[in-house]
Order: C-alpha cells, then sequence, then structure tokens
C-alpha cells in the first residue's frame, strides 16, 4: 500500500499507477469522505441528466431537452 505525504497546504499526490488505474486525469473530480478514522477518496460520481431534473425550477423541462444539452443522447 503506497504511502503519500500530506503538505503544507492539506494536498496530496495520488501516486500514478492508482491515478492511471482509474483513469484520473488533472481536473477529474474526486469525493472526499470520512468513514469512521478512514480518508476514503473516489472518483465523483459523474452527474446524470436525470439529476437534474426539477433543479432549473421549470415544469415543463423534458428529460429528452436535458438529455440534449448534455449531449447524452443516443
Amino acid at each position: 500500500m503506497p504511502t503519500v505525504v500530506l503538505d503544507k497546504k492539506g494536498r496530496i499526490t495520488i501516486p500514478s499507477e492508482i491515478r492511471s488505474r482509474l483513469g484520473l486525469k488533472p481536473g477529474s473530480r474526486l469525493e472526499v469522505t470520512l468513514e469512521g478514522d478512514r480518508i476514503v477518496i473516489r472518483p465523483a460520481r459523474r452527474l446524470q441528466a436525470r439529476d437534474l431534473l426539477g433543479i432549473a425550477g421549470v415544469e415543463e423541462t423534458k428529460l429528452e431537452d436535458i438529455e440534449q444539452a448534455l449531449g447524452e443522447t443516443s
């Protein structure tokens, strides 16, 4: 198990083997949670169009419109 060092600003460097395996690139979003006494870092869940329904406050927004705006149409 690799060990990393926390710098003065509270940052760590994720080892390149782990970044490669998870497909992480500069700018990748990560979720950081505390589970008991463990810090858990995992790739952030990708936002899907279905998650956005109702956020805009427009009742007539259709899932198809959101998917098209996000480029998720097949």
